[in-house]
């Protein structure tokens, strides 16, 4: 399994340049994608990171054939094989969930687990159900699973109660081959689902509102296939600007999309952060003497993403005064902050309210991740912690970062993974 040993002595300078990877968020409902056509799919900029080798896993027991070859991944679904996304890997990644859609769309039925708890909170899925019911689609929740069945999507409009970057996601590929015209109102707006409308246009789809609330999507069965880069991760992104914020450091950003960062880049500027834009597809940050506190609430794109609060909260604990980060998005995001407390920070939870006090001398500790992003934010404080951090269960870390303690080190970081 692994941990990560970072030592520090309390004032590190990271220095120098790094590459940002793919989008673990954009790259998943693209492989789902291919499930769309028997036709070969070819993506560019894959991250190798947990997540992908998850959904290929899936992907290979539907009938996915795949290639990945570095950051080249060749997959094509000539034939579905089965219909039946297994509780074990869907437990494994919720994301698994976005074969609901195109595996009901091209084959007329599907059986996916329910993804069950998760441990950053409620995330359900009821948003998706109700759209493929709207769509035609005959379903039935028994035994932990969902149970789809259409002999033919008919195209419908459609309008979400509410942001959901999955039931977005899930319901675009499936009208993809609905017979007729689905409207999708209220989208999610982040741009991993803009992505996804670009990869399914060069597949053949006829979508008009990308990047917008509304979108139309016009059925094209069948579609074919095609070659789609993904784009630059831009929570990692953002990651590597708190770094180089909390270190007083010097680091070039690159193979990023600067626009995807506008939310972030204003907050860290607010707090006294110097960011450059060196052209369209790198930035350079360099930390600042005094880092200025301020609130912070999450809020779905092109609002402060709740992917960064766990690393943000790390970068008001070195901030003169008290800063209030509120999370609105999942009700369980505040996992980390028990282990920022054994590193030495004053944080105190009041419901979905974090009160920050800076600025504190955080020293190193044992410490637990117990998700995704709260590893990130681990990691963050142990390189600005005095003394050894050690950092448990890091398979969280992995599902979403590509060899990040390796790009730390070659940055300048005291950090490696020891065995267990």
């Amino acid at each position: 399994m692994g941990k990560i040993k970072i030592t520090g002595d309390g004032h590190p300078l990271l220095d120098g340049k790094v590459q940002i990877s793919g989008a673990k968020n954009a790259v998943l409902p693209a492989i789902t994608a291919s499930l769309l056509t028997s036709e070969k799919i070819r993506l560019e900029n894959i991250p190798l990171v947990k997540d992908v080798y998850t959904i290929l896993t899936l992907m290979k027991g539907l009938g996915a054939e795949y290639t990945l070859d570095k950051n080249s991944l060749s997959i094509q679904v000539k034939r579905i094989l089965s219909q039946e996304a297994s509780y074990e890997l869907v437990q494994a990644m919720r994301a698994s969930i976005l074969v609901l859609g195109p595996l009901l769309a091209r084959k007329g039925k599907a059986i996916v687990a329910l993804p069950g708890g998760c441990a950053i909170g409620s995330r359900p899925i009821d948003l998706h159900i109700q759209g493929l019911e709207k769509l035609g689609a005959s379903i039935q929740l028994e035994h932990g699973y969902i149970r789809a069945e259409a002999s033919k999507l008919q195209g419908t409009e459609i309008e979400f109660e509410r942001k959901t970057v999955g039931g977005t996601e899930n319901l675009l590929m499936a009208a993809c081959l609905a017979k007729g015209e689905t409207v999708l109102k209220n989208c999610s707006l982040e741009p991993e689902i803009s992505n996804l409308c670009e990869f399914l246009v060069k597949m053949g789809a006829q979508i008009e509102g990308i990047g917008e609330e509304t979108i139309r999507v016009k059925g094209s069965d069948p579609l074919h296939g095609a070659t789609h880069e993904i784009i630059p991760d831009r929570i990692e992104a953002g990651t590597f600007l708190v770094a180089g914020a909390l270190t007083y450091g010097n680091l070039t950003l690159t193979h990023i999309q600067p626009q995807h960062l506008l939310t972030i880049i204003e907050k860290l500027k607010y707090s006294g952060v110097k960011i450059e834009k060196l052209n369209n597809r790198s930035l350079r940050v360099q930390g600042a003497p005094k880092i200025k506190s301020q609130d912070i609430t999450t809020s779905p794109y092109p609002g402060f993403p709740t992917d960064m609060q766990a690393q943000f909260t790390v970068l008001m604990t070195q901030a003169e005064g008290t800063s209030i980060i509120t999370e609105t998005i999942f009700n369980r995001r505040f996992s980390h902050i028990n282990e920022l407390l054994r590193l030495g920070a004053n944080i105190e939870v009041s419901g979905d309210k974090a009160i920050v006090k800076g600025k504190t001398l955080l020293s190193g500790a044992e410490t637990r991740a117990t998700d995704l992003r709260a590893s990130a934010s681990l990691v963050l404080a142990g390189l600005i912690a005095q003394g050894e951090t050690i950092i448990n269960d890091v398979e969280h870390l992995d599902r979403g970062y590509e060899k990040l303690e390796a790009k730390l080190k070659t940055l300048g970081a005291q950090i490696e993974r020891v065995s267990t």
